[in-house]
């Protein structure tokens, strides 16, 4: 029975190492305190290459976007996520707005679909980024849209979780709820600890590729 076990462990060990989408597919869950993924290259939709090492010093904000996905509709419909973009990026923070839908898959954007997206919204993201391999997603460990992220300006991990403590998909739930990004920016640029560092993210799931 032990050698039956040995090989079958054998077995699945070999079958692991040749299959490469095992690991490539899995995420990160960055952890709170963890340095984000600085190096990794990403495209936006206005065509440039760039990477979180671009923004040295400059507190981070990414967020999770499908355009098509309720939860997202909740915020943008009433300009709640357009407002935070405005308000922070006017006080000098980096905000990405990641669109890792593969292509072909609900929400998925092209550099054209991309800034149409923008200029219809009327958002005030940093950039909007084109994440359709979910290189960045996975690495961030992205769930759902939205999925917010913080990162300080020595680029580790501060913030991870839902935009707010109301997980309905209703517009109208906004108002009175407590905005866990917002909280979150203010104690950061204000010098002090986040004293809510990490929450449930909720939303549509991230539209990957596998």
């Amino acid at each position: 029975m032990k050698i039956k076990s040995n090989i079958k462990l054998a077995l699945l060990a070999a079958l692991f190492l040749t299959v490469p989408n095992l690991v490539s597919n899995a995420r990160a869950d960055l952890k709170i305190g963890a340095a984000a993924p600085q190096e990794l290259m990403f495209k936006t939709a206005a065509g440039k290459e760039t990477n979180l090492a671009a923004f040295k010093g400059k507190i981070i904000v990414l967020e999770w976007l499908n355009p098509e996905c309720p939860f997202v509709k909740k915020h943008y419909s009433v300009s709640n996520m357009q407002a935070l973009q405005k308000e922070y990026t006017d006080k000098g923070v980096i905000w990405l707005t990641v669109n890792s839908s593969a292509s072909g898959k609900q929400g998925s954007l092209d550099e054209a679909s991309a800034m149409a997206f923008v200029k219809s919204s009327s958002s005030s993201q940093t950039a909007v980024v084109l994440d359709s391999s979910g290189a960045l997603g996975k690495a961030f460990g992205a769930k759902t849209t939205p999925h917010m992220f913080v990162a300080d300006g020595a680029g580790k991990l501060a913030y991870q979780g839902a935009i707010d403590d109301n997980d309905s998909a209703r517009s109208a739930t906004i108002v009175g709820a407590k905005n866990y990004v917002k909280l979150a920016l203010d104690e950061m640029l204000a010098g002090k600890p986040v004293t809510i560092a990490q929450t449930e993210a909720y939303g549509c799931s991230v539209k990957y590729a596998s």
